[in-house]
């Protein structure tokens, strides 16, 4: 499986299962090369997305630890966009990239198509009030269901904040875009202004 990111730049993997071992090797060979600019992802953002990934299709609740690692082998070519050396530039590597690799590894698992492949971070302010917020958008469907719209998914890992806090604090008309699916922030220029 591959997936093109915006830059070009591409993530292949390659996941082999064991199922009589319960084992799973995780090949990222084929990796685009590090990067000159900041989407390359260190090692560790990779092995959590995978860890992710592994444990959205474990049946059990199983506890958030390292023994969930053990029976995979995680194949990561050095040098490369998801285990650069430094200095890399790195810091979009855990918002963006991360969602392109378990878009990733859901095609070549079959498990269902891409999602947004992005954290969708949203930043507004000046020098005195900054705010921060990873918008929603959607997930990928799979053979026996639907994706979803205006959620938060994979490595986002975060609620967004309740429309109701921003707008009291924020006047800024935030609603859900039924044409994308997805949610729609629109920063007013009375709202600007008031900053």
């Amino acid at each position: 499986m591959r997936g093109a990111m915006d830059s070009g730049a591409m993530i292949r993997v390659q996941v082999r299962v064991n199922k009589a071992g319960r084992t799973a090797t995780i090949d990222f060979s084929g990796t685009s090369p590090q990067q000159p600019d900041n989407l390359n992802a260190p090692a560790a953002v990779c092995k959590a997305a995978v860890l992710y990934v592994f444990r959205t299709l474990a049946r059990d609740a199983i506890p958030l630890n390292a023994g969930c690692l053990r029976p995979l082998e995680i194949l990561i070519p050095e040098g490369s966009l998801l285990n650069p050396r430094p200095p890399a530039a790195v810091v979009a590597g855990n918002v963006e990239t991360s969602q392109h690799i378990v878009d990733a590894l859901y095609g070549a698992l079959g498990v269902q198509a891409a999602a947004q492949g992005t954290m969708n971070n949203f930043t507004f302010g000046n020098a005195r009030h900054q705010y921060y917020e990873t918008i929603c958008g959607g997930t990928g469907a799979g053979a026996d269901f639907d994706g979803a719209d205006a959620v938060q998914s994979h490595m986002t890992n975060s609620r967004i904040t309740d429309p109701e806090i921003l707008e009291w604090r924020f006047p800024s008309g935030w609603s859900a875009s039924p044409s994308a699916g997805a949610v729609a922030a629109r920063v007013s220029a009375r709202a600007a202004a008031a900053w």
